[in-house]
């Protein structure tokens, strides 16, 4: 009697465990279901577009500029503090623009383009700063488009820093960055959208190429006291005026080169799960809206990597995101692109290996950008109740797994051996659940990240 009531008693529990299992299977794909739902309504181009055709032009890329003026602080508690939250090499920005600035005026390009973040937060004077250095490149006859990042426009985080304290100073809002930057895009443009700071303009001469320079920064939604929102979306206003914009050059047979701060396309397995707020929101549909009027490339910033991946559509279509990584952090990359015969080559020129010689400048940015990774990945982990020693050791083998995406072409060789064996039980648990975040970062995807040709037909 008692083993038949034991019995009974189990398969009790086992049906309450696959209800239960059985519900959360049930929420997980309607959850999932919903989210995979656009926030916004798209209306993809199905007709059947002439090829597009890409004229030769030559253009330089840098990104995430962050221009900070020491003049703002560059000791005391209160500096240090916001200095050792982020991976950003904020005392050499000027340095390493003014080097960047240099290396391109050297060059033969025509066009460079800058897809957001030129100042710490949004800072007055930081924006003067980095207008009047890019003013250099205008005076060398290149032509300068730039889009704000979340850091540049109704920033609650502009400060000055003295000793233990900071003080808010005079930052922008919209039509002040229109103002600052009117010669790098806003004055000239072909088009202007009513809603946003996003405009078309002519990347060549002779008007055959547009620039789609798209602002999805959420600046109105910042409030005082708090953090600057660096997520990104944009309104259903600014999507219809996108596909305006769209259908336009599909009637006058115009190529389109996209520029926008948040990224469209997931750089690596896992990025939309750990940081949503690096890409657009709809980015999967924004993405395929893009590639059904046939743009085939957008340069994006944001998430501080050098990295290019192309993603494809269930329209057949295909759209190249290329990131480029922090001019502010290792390895300080500038892109240098060339379209040719409807195919465009990429090269990257670093700048941390080549600034300040002598002073072993390279390999001290990479300890201070590895060192505020693994501090941040470490807080992660003790909130997860782990030893201070698992924690040491993941956020440890976190870091590099991000100076190594960060750097772009992550080589699989590189990648440190990782003992579970060290990890406690529950150290183990944690690592499984989060696995994925080392595992993506050292994956990459295609095509090459640094220097790479292929084709825009």
């Amino acid at each position: 009697m008692k083993i038949k009531k034991k019995h009974f008693k189990l398969k009790i529990v086992l049906l309450v465990i696959a209800v239960i299992a059985v519900v959360f299977a049930g929420y997980n794909f309607i959850s999932g279901y919903i989210k995979s739902l656009p926030a916004l309504k798209y209306d993809y181009y199905t007709g059947k577009a002439a090829p597009v055709e890409y004229p030769d032009i030559k253009f330089a890329v840098i990104s995430d500029i962050h221009m900070y003026d020491k003049s703002l602080g560059n000791s005391g508690t209160a500096f240090e503090e916001v200095l050792n939250s982020d991976r950003k090499l904020l005392l050499d920005s000027e340095d390493l623009l003014d080097y960047a600035i240099d290396d391109i005026i050297k060059s033969d390009v025509q066009v460079v383009l800058i897809p957001g973040d030129l100042t710490k937060d949004g800072e007055l004077i930081n924006h003067n700063i980095a207008a009047d250095k890019l003013r250099r490149l205008t005076e060398a006859g290149k032509k300068v488009f730039v889009i704000p990042g979340n850091h540049d426009i109704n920033n609650p985080g502009a400060f000055e820093y003295l000793g233990d304290t900071k003080t808010p100073v005079s930052s922008i809002n919209a039509q002040d960055f229109t103002d600052i930057y009117a010669d790098f895009g806003y004055k000239d443009a072909v088009m202007r959208d009513s809603d946003s700071l996003s405009y078309v303009a002519d990347f060549t001469d002779d008007g055959n190429l547009w620039l789609l320079a798209i602002d999805s920064c959420r600046y109105r939604d910042n409030a005082p006291g708090e953090e600057e929102i660096p997520s990104g979306k944009i309104s259903q206003e600014t999507e219809q005026w996108i596909e305006n914009v769209l259908k336009l050059s599909v009637e006058q047979n115009k190529a389109i080169i996209v520029m926008i701060h948040h990224g469209i396309v997931e750089h690596w397995k896992g990025q939309a799960k750990l940081h949503p707020d690096y890409l657009i929101k709809d980015y999967k549909h924004f993405g395929k809206l893009l590639s059904s009027y046939n743009v085939r490339i957008a340069f994006t910033g944001h998430y501080h990597a050098q990295d290019i991946t192309k993603s494809g559509f269930k329209n057949s279509k295909y759209l190249y995101d290329v990131e480029t990584g922090s001019l502010i952090t290792p390895p300080c990359p500038v892109r240098y692109c060339e379209i040719k015969d409807g195919s465009i080559s990429i090269t990257t020129n670093t700048v941390a290996d080549k600034i300040h010689p002598g002073t072993d400048f390279e390999n001290k940015s990479l300890e201070f950008v590895k060192k505020t990774v693994v501090s941040e990945a470490y807080k992660t982990l003790k909130g997860y109740k782990v030893s201070d020693a698992n924690a040491e050791y993941i956020a440890d083998y976190v870091g590099e797994a991000f100076l190594a995406h960060y750097a772009g072409d992550e080589d699989i060789t590189k990648r440190p051996v990782f003992d579970e064996n060290k990890l406690s039980i529950l150290g183990r648990f944690i690592y499984f659940m989060q696995k994925y975040v080392p595992d993506g970062l050292w994956h990459d995807l295609p095509p090459a990240d640094n220097n790479v040709s292929f084709d825009l037909h």
